[in-house]
């Protein structure tokens, strides 16, 4: 991708973004997640309805007139995208994963800026492939957009344990943390286990449709994007088709049940849907 199909692509997705960040997320994304406490800011004068509970006694003493004490939620969080960059991100029936996945990592980042929450991403294959640390700003953001769109790993492989560890060690205080992956990885439960218990983790599936379900198209040359190895289909047997439906379907459950045992919550895309109504969801559900 040339420059400046690559500046065109950013400022497309940032126009969207932005958007929907303004219209539909931000309020949504403040009450969603919390911030780590309240700290004190104030007093003022005890008005009717306000709780006993506040009073705060030295002052309401030394006025002999009541006061209370006023507290603000201690709002500034750091939000850390974990975004997979491996081989499989490449794929595309509809459009690529990677600018889908750039698209929700816009909204998740101009949602944190608006809520003055700081930003930060890791790029993983099979290792750790780079990290920006969190920050503030348009233009850091962009730069996030941009790295998704342009960056070329030196791994194809994913190794989701490997990320976590990583993430656990680079990052001290507790976060919000956004794993977004096809999850096509060995077993990760304990890692994510971990992760979960020092961070607020939350994960994000997103598949293409063919990797679900093909259709019948006669002899295929496919090519595991991970590994480099090709193989020869027949996508008119229907046989072929009801097995590859079967494992997407198994290793599916398999990734949610991974998901629900480390306590963690979850949304499953297609590149096909609207990942807004799969966001406003997860937000709703966690604002109950």
């Amino acid at each position: 991708m040339d420059t400046k199909e690559l500046l065109k692509k950013v400022r497309k997705i940032e126009i969207k973004t932005r958007g929907l960040t303004s219209e539909i997320f931000a309020g949504q994304y403040h009450s969603a997640f919390k911030g780590r406490g309240m700290t004190f800011s104030e007093v003022r004068e005890y008005t009717v309805g306000d709780d006993v509970r506040t009073i705060d006694w030295n002052v309401t003493a030394r006025f002999n007139h009541p006061y209370v004490k006023v507290f603000e939620e201690e709002r500034e969080l750091t939000v850390i995208l974990m975004i997979d960059v491996s081989g499989s991100q490449f794929f595309g029936s509809l459009r690529h994963k990677r600018e889908y996945i750039a698209e929700i990592a816009g909204v998740l980042a101009f949602s944190a800026i608006e809520n003055n929450d700081k930003i930060g991403v890791i790029f993983f294959s099979d290792k750790v492939e780079k990290f920006i640390p969190p920050a503030k700003g348009r233009r850091h953001i962009l730069r996030i957009i941009s790295e998704i769109l342009s960056f070329e790993p030196q791994g194809k492989g994913t190794d989701i344990n490997d990320a976590l560890r990583y993430l656990i060690n680079a990052i001290k205080k507790r976060a919000i943390v956004f794993l977004i992956s096809d999850f096509f990885a060995n077993d990760f439960d304990k890692s994510l286990t971990i992760a979960s218990r020092k961070h607020d983790v939350i994960a994000i599936k997103v598949n293409d449709p063919r990797e679900k379900e093909l259709p019948p198209m006669g002899l295929v040359q496919i090519k595991d994007a991970e590994t480099d190895k090709y193989e020869w289909i027949n996508t008119d047997s229907r046989e072929v088709r009801q097995t590859l439906q079967e494992w997407f379907e198994h290793h599916h459950e398999t990734v949610k049940n991974s998901f629900r045992r480390s306590g963690i919550d979850f949304i499953h895309v297609f590149t096909g849907d609207d990942y807004v109504k799969a966001l406003i969801q997860l937000f709703k559900r966690r604002i109950v």
